[in-house]
């Protein structure tokens, strides 16, 4: 998630995948010169400007969405679009707070929940292959462990098994549970610290339940760590290897990286920020190098937004799963949050209506600094992944829904302005 302004932001933001609240929260202080998206048929892997719009590519709409986030804060942005008129690549705003250079095409990025869907992808490739089955217990695989029989693999998958969320949660009530370091000056601290899987999901283990396993739905990071063991006991190599041998290498993602306790992006990179109160006075400290182990499984990997779209695309096109498992991972659960859509197994399903139809996703942020958005429609063939990157200028929470979803109709709806 990006950095947080408040305790009660901290914790709305981190029950979703990349919340409006916790984007707001750290988007935050400092002036940031409007910047003019740069445009091309195709961006190279590098961190040269693109290329003017050839004939045929120069969407307005487009750019104007980009701009849209710079002008309300955000410090960067790069946007990536493919559809039947090609591919559009886009960039605006700065890549560093203190120099005038944009973004770079392609750049590497923090991607946060985007990956979910990785390893829920995996998870289901074991499930076409017979090694796991959907609806077993994971204690089963896991009985090390002490997990609850009833929580199956589905369960893991669609947020509904009832886990502690260990960078924090509301209870019942609606109170607020702390959990291990994830927002504010707190994580700031204690940003490069290393966690292993399995201490990240005994933790959470020591934390009461949310409710009965299947009876009710809750973003819950805890679920995908416990996916990435999962995936690790079975296939009997780490997570890294097999998303490597099943993913990265068939489709050719070159930027896409598990980065274990890694804490240095890899060359090009935007520089995200993360703004915060200390003793009464804001300060703002660059966070591009961070260790993202405190999310392992649930949004710990990095990528660009070229990889993102080879992803998701094939995805959706029905390459990397069998038909009858790729529609099992878009049934919608009916008590999930309903703010990016309905969340299936490692992805939400959110219908535009009728003028623009279903459009799936998966966002995600780091604790802070960055933001990655993958969208597609059902067959794959129009994507748009994007990544933000947070400076040292205020953020309104309250304009991202809207910003977000004219950038999404801009893409999925002919062009229409947000209703």
């Amino acid at each position: 998630m990006m950095g947080q302004g408040n305790s009660g932001r901290s914790a709305a933001g981190l029950r979703r995948p990349v919340a409006v609240t916790a984007l707001a929260a750290g988007l935050l202080a400092g002036t940031i010169a409007p910047a003019v998206a740069t445009t091309g048929a195709a961006a190279a892997d590098s961190s040269a400007a693109v290329p003017t719009a050839v004939a045929g590519q120069d969407r307005p709409e487009l750019q104007k969405a980009v701009q849209a986030f710079v002008d309300a804060g955000f410090l960067g942005v790069q946007l990536r679009v493919n559809d039947e008129r090609g591919e559009w690549v886009g960039s605006a705003g700065k890549r560093k707070l203190g120099t005038s250079a944009k973004p770079p095409a392609n750049g590497h990025s923090w991607v946060g929940s985007v990956t979910k869907t990785f390893h829920a992808t995996v998870v289901l490739q074991l499930v076409a292959e017979g090694k796991i089955r959907l609806d077993a217990p994971v204690a089963g695989y896991l009985p090390e462990l002490g997990l609850d029989r009833r929580i199956t693999v589905r369960m893991l998958l669609q947020h509904t098994s009832g886990l502690f969320n260990y960078t924090g949660d509301l209870d019942a009530d609606g109170t607020w549970v702390p959990g291990l370091p994830a927002t504010g000056k707190e994580w700031l601290d204690n940003r490069f610290r290393s966690y292993r899987p399995e201490e990240l999901v005994r933790f959470a283990l020591s934390k009461p339940a949310k409710f009965a396993p299947g009876t009710d739905w809750s973003y819950s990071n805890t679920n995908y760590t416990l996916a990435r063991l999962l995936i690790e006991k079975v296939a009997g190599h780490s997570f890294d290897a097999e998303l490597k041998r099943r993913i990265l290498r068939p489709l050719g993602l070159k930027g896409t990286v598990v980065p274990g306790n890694r804490t240095q992006l890899p060359s090009p990179y935007a520089h995200g920020y993360f703004r915060y109160q200390d003793a009464g006075q804001w300060k703002v400290t660059d966070v591009s190098r961070q260790n993202p182990s405190l999310l392992a499984g649930a949004g710990d990997m990095i990528s660009t937004t070229r990889d993102l779209h080879r992803f998701f695309s094939a995805l959706n096109g029905g390459k990397l799963l069998p038909a009858k498992l790729l529609a099992e991972m878009r049934e919608p659960h009916p008590k999930s949050d309903p703010l990016y859509g309905r969340y299936g197994l490692g992805l939400f399903v959110k219908d535009l209506g009728p003028a623009c139809g279903t459009v799936l996703n998966h966002n995600g942020s780091p604790p802070a600094g960055y933001a990655a958005l993958m969208y597609s429609t059902p067959d794959g063939s129009k994507t748009l992944t994007a990544s933000l990157t947070a400076g040292d200028a205020p953020f309104d929470v309250t304009t991202y829904p809207k910003m977000l979803d004219g950038l999404v109709r801009a893409v999925f709806c002919g062009g229409q302005a947000a209703g």
